[in-house]
Formats: structure tokens, sequence, C-alpha cells
């Protein structure tokens, strides 16, 4: 695909914000999660434009090649950014959001504080409970030692980790995914990029800070639940959790998967998705 005729430019708050818009018909906008970037969704956005949809997707304020917020990063923040997003590239009613890991946190926040705005919601190993574990504190705290040092190293040694089959594996495992031979090293390049950017900090601060398990059933819309049963990130028990918690969900698990089935079993993921984006409303 040409990437960079699909790229825009847009402001929100007052700063720029890169978002890709590709295809056309019916919107769904993809929500990237911590340590990410738009390009989590490569193997997504092709499936949905040859599908008929318009996918949207954006580097998050702090991400990507998005500027940091003039404010503070906070959940409900990232979910006005989804809706400046809508509406600065022209969506004028309401669409499908797909969220992974912290963007289905903020796909959740979108759904229940702008109902209008989300016609269906997916969350994809949604780290909307990931706060309530017992490691999350310490993980808070020990990352925050990284602030200085991460952003210099990580790009540094980016291509090199790409490159070698073993170093590629063990970055992609890091980060939760299960087997990263399934993930070519271009792909790998892409998605490991959005590491390191200026926002994770604060971003998983916001992340720890905000609680929404109590306002889950409030979630109208039709809901799909989608995980991977190997997911080291946000437990299965989570997606089971959010089931039980959100009216009329359901939900989707993917054996030998980890936390991104959208990259380690892409068409098996893009045709759930694609199922239930063409389901008849409720």
């Amino acid at each position: 695909m040409d990437w960079r005729a699909a790229q825009h430019w847009v402001t929100i708050d007052g700063r720029d914000v890169n978002a890709i818009d590709v295809g056309e018909g019916p919107v769904v906008v993809l929500v990237h999660g911590l340590s990410g970037n738009w390009q989590n969704w490569l193997e997504t956005i092709p499936a949905l434009a040859a599908a008929g949809f318009r996918a949207i997707a954006f580097d998050l304020p702090g991400f990507g090649h998005s500027e940091m917020p003039l404010g503070d990063i906070s959940i409900p923040g990232y979910g006005l950014a989804v809706d400046g997003v809508m509406d600065a590239l022209g969506v004028e009613g309401p669409a499908a959001v797909v969220g992974s890991s912290m963007g289905g946190f903020i796909a959740a926040e979108l759904a229940i504080s702008r109902p209008q705005r989300v016609e269906r919601l997916a969350l994809v190993s949604a780290a909307a409970l990931w706060n309530e574990q017992a490691r999350a504190r310490p993980l808070v705290a020990a990352s925050k030692v990284s602030r200085f040092y991460a952003p210099l190293l990580v790009p540094r040694g980016l291509r090199v980790v790409a490159r070698l089959p073993r170093l590629r594996r063990e970055a992609l495992r890091a980060g939760g995914i299960r087997d990263g031979r399934a993930i070519s090293a271009p792909l790998a390049y892409e998605v490991l990029s959005g590491v390191g950017r200026p926002g994770f900090i604060d971003a998983l601060q916001a992340l720890y800070d905000y609680r929404l398990r109590d306002r889950l059933p409030e979630i109208a819309c039709p809901t799909l639940i989608a995980w991977g049963a190997a997911d080291p990130v946000v437990p299965l028990r989570h997606a089971h959790e959010l089931a039980a918690l959100i009216p009329g969900s359901r939900t989707v698990v993917f054996d030998r998967v980890g936390h991104a089935p959208m990259l380690e079993q892409p068409a098996r993921f893009n045709s759930a998705l694609l199922e239930f984006l063409r389901e008849d409303a409720r």
C-alpha cells in the first residue's frame, strides 16, 4: 500500500497528530496500545479496506510521530483525542472503534463517555482492568527509572534488533508476543519503532490511575472481546471479567497467541473482526 498517500496530519488541541486514512465505507477507528503506534494495525488496515470499510489509525499524542499533548496525559484525554481525530477527518456519525491493550481501555472510555460516537466496540487484549493487578504499581515505579535513558537506547539499536532473528524474537516477546517467528523483520521494525516514545511513562501512570470497572456495564453498543489465550501482559481471565461486566458482549479467544492477536495471527483476527463488523446492529 502507498502509506504516504494515506497519511494525514491533523491538529488536536493545538498539537500535530499523525493519522492514516484508508478505504471507503463504514468507518473503523483503530487505537493502539502503550509503546505502540499506528503500525500495530499494518496487518488489519488492508483487510478492512479490501472488505469495504474505511480504516482510520493514528499515533496517540506522545507516541509515534504525534506530538506530546499540551496538558497531562489521561485516559479520558485520549478518548477525546480519538473523538478529535474523527472530527478532523470528517467522520460525522458513529463508528466502530477497535482498541488494543491501552487502546482498548481508551475505546471503552469513549464508548461510555460519548456513546453517540461508538457504534460497535472491539476490545483486543484490553488493559481496562490491568491496573487492578498486584504487579501494576511496581511496574509503574520501575518504568519511571527509565524515563531518561530509554528514548536514547531503544531507537539506536532498533534496526539491529529487527534484523537479527534471535534479538527480534526476544524484543517481541518482551512486548507480550508469544512467538515472534511469525512476524517478519520489516513488520517487527515498524511495530518496535513505537518503543521509547516520550508519552510512555505518563501514559503508563494514566493507565494505572484511572479506574473503569464500575462503569463498564454502561457500555450499550455491540462489543467484541478478542484475546490471546497465552497473553502474558493482560491475562485471559480479564477477558472473562470484561464479558461478565459488559452486557451482551461476546468473546473470541485465539489459541497459542499472546498480547497482539492482530499481529500474531492476522488472518484469524481479521476474519473474526470482519464477521463482527458485518453483523446487523442489534
